[in-house]
């Protein structure tokens, strides 16, 4: 096979719409061996077996010498890369997910319910008849939000935005990745980790209610969080807690207004089918752990699975390529499965609940009054504009 006719699914003529191809892929190919240890995964059940099983997982993080380390890099005692834990198996993925489990509570993510509604509806009110809902909503909500969670200060939250998108655009695979993307996305990881170390220094001597200081002092059976785990845990909720949601928002609403509406069905229902019908999250990979098949397809140990969530959550048997958010929900790879399920899940599914529920009540005829434009990226899904009117 030629891995040409892999890497054109993604080509920026594609990006509008890449599903019709991610259809004629997946028909042809639901496990397709790119090269040598190189796989693409776009059937649902060889997705969710990716996903789900302990034959795959991820490499081992690897030991720097001081020379080839960036500034502000966590390493840990032996030299190794700190990585957060949706980067690590067991046990240290145990390990970590669990601490950082026992700080971010649902309770923690109910709580910000009220504020939420608050945000949004503040939001809505203010955009004017006709407005970009990208840059009035989809983008100041989450960052708000995640800001407001971790006790950012006020003052501080739109540079924690620029580091956010900044970062985002380095995670597509390195065979999608634009160069002039790697430094940017180097220098705002530096910032954002020197800025939190300094702020996790504040919490620790006056912590408050926020999840920075509840990561800061939470312990299990006497096992802390380092300030490296600290560090990359955090990072990991920026881009998770922010980029994401507003990929889901923007999406969501892009559907609807191409369906039926804002106000066309319950807002849990358009949550989990924009979800399954356009994925925030499109690509993620895994390592096999061990000689393993998927279907009647060797894999040997240590091949790259790249899994294509968008192409695997347009199976027929979950809706394929309709989108009706009064469906029933189906199951769904966006946030992913097993050990490595979306730890953030609860809070992206409450901020779109409320904007859905919102944009139905007070902006009811709202429609398109343009073409939308896409983000120059794979592995997050989502628009840099989106052009409406409210009447």
């Amino acid at each position: 096979m030629d891995p040409q006719e892999f890497f054109a699914l993604f080509g920026a003529g594609r990006r509008p719409d890449p599903y019709p191809h991610y259809r004629r892929w997946r028909e042809r190919y639901p496990v397709a061996e790119l090269a040598e240890r190189m796989f693409a995964v776009s059937g649902l059940g060889e997705a969710t077996q990716v996903l789900r099983d302990p034959a795959f997982g991820h490499p081992e993080p690897e030991y720097l010498d001081p020379a080839d380390r960036l500034p502000d890099q966590p390493v840990d005692e032996s030299g190794r890369v700190v990585r957060a834990f949706l980067s690590l198996n067991p046990p240290d993925h145990t390990r970590l997910r669990r601490l950082v489990a026992k700080a971010f509570t649902p309770r923690m993510v109910e709580r910000l319910t009220p504020r939420i509604e608050e945000i949004t509806a503040s939001l809505v009110d203010r955009a004017p008849a006709g407005f970009d809902l990208m840059t009035s909503l989809a983008k100041p909500l989450p960052v708000e939000v995640i800001a407001e969670l971790l006790g950012v200060p006020l003052d501080d939250r739109e540079r924690f935005a620029e580091w956010s998108h900044a970062m985002a655009r380095a995670l597509d695979p390195p065979f999608l990745q634009h160069p002039d993307s790697v430094e940017p996305a180097v220098r705002a990881r530096q910032s954002f980790v020197r800025y939190f170390r300094s702020l996790a220094q504040e919490r620790r001597r006056e912590p408050g209610e926020d999840l920075l200081s509840a990561l800061v002092a939470v312990s299990d059976a006497g096992d802390v969080l380092s300030e490296g785990e600290l560090l990359v845990t955090l990072t990991l909720l920026l881009i998770a807690g922010h980029e994401t949601t507003t990929n889901l928002i923007g999406n969501g609403v892009l559907a609807l207004l191409r369906h039926d509406g804002v106000g066309a069905a319950a807002p849990e229902r358009v949550v989990e089918e924009t979800l399954r019908y356009d994925s925030p999250v499109q690509l993620t990979a895994r390592t096999a752990l061990r000689d393993t098949a998927l279907g009647e397809v060797k894999v040997p140990a240590g091949s790259q699975a790249i899994v294509l969530i968008g192409a695997a959550n347009r199976d027929p048997s979950t809706g394929g390529d309709v989108f009706d958010p009064s469906r029933t929900p189906g199951r769904h790879l966006a946030f992913g499965q097993g050990i490595h399920f979306c730890l953030g899940a609860p809070l992206a599914r409450l901020e779109g609940r409320i904007v859905f529920r919102e944009l139905a009540r007070r902006l009811p005829k709202l429609r398109l009054a343009g073409d939308p434009e896409w983000n120059a990226t794979t592995t997050l899904r989502g628009l840099a504009t989106l052009p409406v009117v409210a009447s």
